[in-house]
């Protein structure tokens, strides 16, 4: 992790930007020795795999739970 003075920061802003992109890691900012900000790579959050597909998929049945079978109760 690497640390910089706001100062420095402003005249080279443009540059670290990439810089974090390409390495991935944070610059901590600091005003008069103290942290006052981080520079962090953005990362893109993944869709959870769970329901992924919901409503993509489409069985052409709508009974998905059907045996074909009649029971007694339905006559």
């Amino acid at each position: 992790m690497q640390t910089i003075k706001a100062s420095e920061f402003k005249a080279k802003c443009l540059h670290l930007m990439d810089l974090v992109n390409q390495t991935n890691e944070e610059i901590i900012i600091t005003k008069n020795g103290k942290p006052v900000s981080r520079l962090v790579p953005y990362k893109v959050k993944r869709e959870s795999l769970f329901g992924m597909h919901q409503g993509k998929i489409n069985s052409g049945d709508n009974d998905l739970y059907s045996t074909g079978e009649e029971w007694d109760v339905e006559r």
